[in-house]
C-alpha cells in the first residue's frame, strides 16, 4: 500500500497540510514573542482600565490555536479524508476473500 500513488498523495497533502499550519501558529506565536520582548511600548499600550495589548494579545493565543485545529479539521474533511476514503475501500477489496494472518 505504501507504494500506491494515492497513498503517497494522501501523505503528502497531509505533510503539506500540516506544515502550513505549522507555520502559522509558530508565526503568530513568535510575533507575540518578539513584540514582547522588543515593542514594549506598543505592548504596554492601556485598551481599557488594567487591560492593555500584550494581555489581549496573549489571551489570542488561544482562540488562535483553535482556530487553527478548525482550518485543519475543515482542510482535511475537504482534502485527506475522501482520498483515505478511497484508499480504504480500494484496501478493502483488495483484502475481500484473502485470509490475513
Amino acid at each position: 500500500m505504501s507504494i500506491d500513488p494515492r497513498f503517497v498523495m494522501l501523505r503528502r497533502r497531509f505533510a503539506v497540510q500540516t506544515a502550513i499550519l505549522v507555520v502559522l501558529f509558530l508565526g503568530g506565536y513568535m510575533t507575540y514573542l518578539l513584540l514582547s520582548a522588543y515593542a514594549r511600548d506598543f505592548m504596554g499600550i492601556p485598551i481599557m482600565g488594567p487591560i492593555n495589548v500584550a494581555l489581549l494579545l496573549g489571551i489570542g493565543q488561544f482562540p488562535l490555536t483553535f482556530l487553527l485545529a478548525w482550518a485543519f479539521h475543515l482542510l482535511s474533511v475537504r482534502t485527506l479524508d475522501p482520498l483515505a476514503e478511497e484508499l480504504r475501500v480500494g484496501f478493502e477489496e483488495d483484502v475481500e476473500g484473502r485470509v490475513i494472518d
